[in-house]
């Protein structure tokens, strides 16, 4: 996959699963089996099989004896009276399914055609497969309104971080996936709170431990490994500027400065970042408004140009309020004017106008400035808990410096105070870093990149028995 491709979902077609009435049945297996496709179904009354299904279920006391809870089908029409009384039950369940599916299914004459979704570069493939049963899957226009459903694949950095953004939302059918972007930005705010050299190492050798597979306990979240090495990392990183290695040992250098002698430059500098991190959200914002709605919906949203002028136009006139430049304060005051005057239209044109649409549009505008100011100066958290950081490693190195040159027991106690403490602090500040980053990443920044949520993308997918299989095997 060439890595302009992870930027966006995969490429999806509308599509008709055509088959004769009476080749119907093995068309549907084949497709259950491919798994490619999203049907779309139509709520009908239930079938033989699905009443068959809800006799079996009550009337066989030991369900768990035949596998209830799953679903299979067979290539071959099975007798439903003999699976009611005897099973296997996921038998019966999977009868029921395709049941339910076929019910879905229009038909003309001797052909029946079932609609969906399917991935374009799984069409080709899918329509060879079902040709030989005498089907076919023809490709249909898209329905005007109607957005596809979204599938992501992804690889490398962008499948690695794909878990932060499917936590908040399924992205759009058209909207770009930042979750690269979304990945390093978490990775680079976690390392500034949580700035030790030691402590990234010993987040890193955890990473590494979770990759492996060995903590069986832990099997289920291996896949977020790339986030604890990727925090360690950027904390290593960040504990070499800071100087920090379990707290102000002298174990490295400082190479840029110690957080609690220069808590002010912190301060700004996290604000600064921010403020980069706010930036590049209103243009992936823009991106996505243009791709929804084209250049009207991407000129007039508050997450989108309009949004995008105002922000700019306020960090200008900031800019020359520190500098005491006149002209960029009237060009930022411009830019924020014309922005404010954008982002009104949209609004007002959003809440459908007339009187009512002024007053609505007036206060989401207003909160949309008050954003601007409250989401910027939230950055700064980067700087208090990277300080808040430091301060509890500093407490816990002086008190094990205190405790060590006294005695052979306050050295060892030395000891205890030192581990203990850093276990604390560990256990701690790192939970309050990952939380706040995530927090930072979806209040801050993924409320602009996206303002509608899709849906995901649900093919329609079951076992097939292989024609040696009896169904009494599988009790």
């Amino acid at each position: 996959m060439r890595w302009p491709e992870t930027l966006e979902p995969s490429r999806m077609e509308r599509v008709a699963v055509v088959a004769p009435s009476d080749r119907l049945r093995r068309v549907l297996v084949a497709v259950a089996e491919a798994g490619v496709v999203q049907i779309e179904r139509v709520d009908k009354a239930h079938g033989p099989a699905a009443k068959a299904l809800e006799r079996g279920r009550r009337a066989l006391a030991d369900t768990s004896r035949f596998g209830a809870s799953r679903v299979v089908i067979d290539p071959e029409p099975p007798d439903l009276a003999e699976l009611e009384h005897e099973g296997p039950l996921e038998v019966l369940a999977g009868e029921a399914e395709l049941e339910s599916v076929s019910a879905s299914a229009s038909r003309r004459g001797s052909v029946a055609a079932l609609v969906g979704w399917s991935p374009s570069s799984a069409v080709g493939t899918l329509n060879a497969l079902l040709a030989s049963l005498g089907g076919a899957v023809v490709p249909l226009p898209f329905p005007h309104g109607v957005e596809p459903p979204t599938l992501v694949v992804a690889k490398g950095a962008t499948g690695a971080f794909q878990p932060l953004v499917d936590t908040y939302a399924t992205i759009g059918y058209r909207d770009v996936n930042p979750s690269a972007l979304a990945g390093l930005a978490y990775v680079v705010m976690f390392g500034m709170m949580f700035g030790d050299v030691g402590h990234g190492a010993l987040l890193v050798a955890g990473g590494l431990l979770l990759r492996s597979g060995r903590l069986r306990v832990l099997a289920r979240l291996r896949h977020l490994s790339v986030f604890v090495i990727g925090a360690g990392l950027s904390s290593v990183a960040f504990g070499l500027l800071y100087g920090e290695a379990f707290g102000p040992t002298g174990l490295v250098p400082t190479l840029w400065l110690r957080p609690l002698d220069h808590p002010t430059t912190l301060l700004a500098v996290a604000i600064a970042a921010g403020a980069g991190l706010l930036a590049v959200s209103y243009v992936l914002g823009t991106v996505n408004r243009w791709r929804e709605g084209g250049a009207t919906r991407a000129l007039l949203a508050v997450s989108g140009l309009a949004g995008s002028g105002l922000y700019l136009g306020l960090a200008v006139v900031g800019l020359g309020w520190y500098r005491h430049l006149l002209v960029a304060e009237v060009l930022g005051g411009v830019l924020a004017v014309a922005g404010l005057v954008l982002g009104f239209l949209g609004l007002y044109a959003e809440a459908g106008g007339r009187a009512e649409g002024v007053v609505q549009a007036g206060v989401e505008l207003f909160d949309a400035v008050v954003r601007i100011g409250t989401n910027t100066v939230s950055f700064a958290r980067l700087a208090a808990f990277g300080l808040t950081h430091a301060a509890l490693c500093m407490i816990v190195w002086n008190a094990t410096a205190a405790l060590w040159h006294k005695s052979f027991a306050l050295a060892l106690l030395a000891v205890v105070v030192f581990v203990v403490g850093n276990a604390l602090t560990f256990s701690l500040e790192g939970l309050v870093a990952g939380v706040q980053a995530m927090r930072l990443e979806y209040y801050e920044l993924f409320s602009r990149i996206f303002t509608a949520e899709g849906r995901r993308f649900r093919p329609w997918h079951l076992p097939v028995l292989s024609p040696k299989e009896a169904p009494c095997s599988l009790g």
